[in-house]
This record gives C-alpha cells, sequence and structure tokens, in this order.
C-alpha cells in the first residue's frame, strides 16, 4: 500500500510539472514585430542624442517632466507613447521611440511642442502598428 501512495504522488508531481511546460517555453519565443531593437541600434551612434545624455541642468529637466507628465495624462495614448524617450538639451526636445500609429505620434509630437515650442522639438519617432 505504501509503494502505491509513492507511485501517486509521483505521477502527481510529473502532471504538476508537464502542466507549466507550456508557460516555461513562451519565455524563449522570439521578440515580436513591436520591439524597437533595431532603433536601439541606430541609437548607438555618436551622433544620435540618447537617453543618457539628458541635461542635469533645471530647464531642460523641467521641460522632460513636463511632456513626460503630459503623455502620461493622456490615457488615449498607448504604452508605447507613453514610454516614449524624452531628450532635453539646452532647450532642444529630441523624441524617440515606437508608437502605435500616425494619430498617436501627431499626438505625442503635438503635446512636447506644446510645452518646448514647435521649433525646439526633433521627432525621431516611428510608427510601429500592431
Amino acid at each position: 500500500m505504501r509503494k502505491h501512495h509513492i507511485l501517486h504522488r509521483y505521477l502527481g508531481a510529473l502532471f504538476l510539472l508537464a502542466a507549466f511546460i507550456p508557460a516555461w517555453s513562451q519565455d524563449t519565443a522570439p521578440q515580436t514585430s513591436g520591439d524597437n531593437s533595431k532603433v536601439n541600434q541606430r541609437d548607438r551612434n555618436a551622433a544620435e542624442p540618447t537617453a543618457d545624455q539628458q541635461k542635469e541642468n533645471r530647464s531642460d529637466l523641467e521641460l522632460t517632466k513636463e511632456i513626460r507628465k503630459s503623455l502620461i495624462a493622456d490615457k488615449s495614448l498607448s504604452t508605447y507613447a507613453h514610454n516614449v524617450k524624452v531628450i532635453a538639451q539646452n532647450g532642444k526636445v529630441t523624441l524617440k521611440g515606437p508608437v502605435r500609429s500616425d494619430d498617436e505620434k501627431a499626438a505625442v509630437v503635438s503635446k512636447a511642442a506644446q510645452v518646448a515650442g514647435q521649433d525646439n522639438i526633433n521627432d525621431d519617432i516611428t510608427v510601429v502598428p500592431k
């Protein structure tokens, strides 16, 4: 009887483990077309402004903060648009990253222009539909 009980426990554990194998295999699935790995490679170019080049002066930090606040407050924007990189350097703002549509791109650029002025916006946003 004891061997029978041990066998049931072993089989139960084996079935439980088998139930999680599909979930583990999903973690190694290839990235979807919405990823921005190629864009990140472009950003390694020394001529391209990157987030680590954000100026630490008060006015540039304030510009970035206000633009970011405006983007996050707009709940109609996708997570992609909420996460657009905002890089302020001496009053000039570079916007980078993917968004889901041309309308969303226009909304992000418009919100940034309301804060920094249209002439101070460098638009490097890309549209990556679902």
